[in-house]
């Protein structure tokens, strides 16, 4: 039995002990349920959900990092007399491949302010994303960054 489905009965017989079937008492069991699994590790058969679990939590920490501070940028910007943008397009090679990284990967470019994923080669090679701040020396040095950061991040949580 996967740890997923374990720690799902888990949290399940949580609600059951605790008489209430809330999305509050489902997510504490299921927190439960992990630190159980955690403490269990040696005793169960090896399996990458622990370490998949943390991948997610550092994911989501790196989206919300880059949120804030892609929402501050904007948000001075707006506040600031004057125009400062240089917005263009840079050509992001993609190394994630089935459709929910790619889907992932371009949804969290869209939702962060600034970033705008435009469109998929035909290939599915290469993302085109829109930025509002390009220094057109630095095109390369933009996709990089997206690549180190969240495609990185999004490779680590499903390989």
């Amino acid at each position: 039995m996967s740890r997923f489905i374990l720690n799902i009965l888990i949290a399940l017989g949580w609600a059951a002990i605790m008489g209430e079937l809330s999305m509050g008492t489902l997510g504490t069991g299921f927190v439960f349920g992990y630190l159980i699994l955690l403490l269990a590790a040696p005793v169960l058969p090896r399996s990458a959900y622990t370490d998949r679990v943390w991948r997610a939590i550092g994911l989501g920490l790196y989206f919300i990092k880059e949120l804030v501070v892609s929402s501050l940028i904007v948000a001075r910007d707006v506040l600031r007399p004057g125009f400062h943008m240089h917005s263009g397009v840079i050509a992001v090679p993609l190394d994630v491949t089935s459709d929910i990284e790619i889907t992932m990967f371009a949804n969290m470019i869209s939702l962060t302010p600034g970033t705008l994923s435009i469109e998929i080669s035909d290939d599915r090679k290469t993302l085109y994303v829109h930025a509002m701040y390009l220094d057109p020396r630095h095109i390369d040095q933009a996709a990089y960054t997206i690549k180190t950061g969240l495609e990185r991040r999004i490779l680590q949580l499903f390989h």
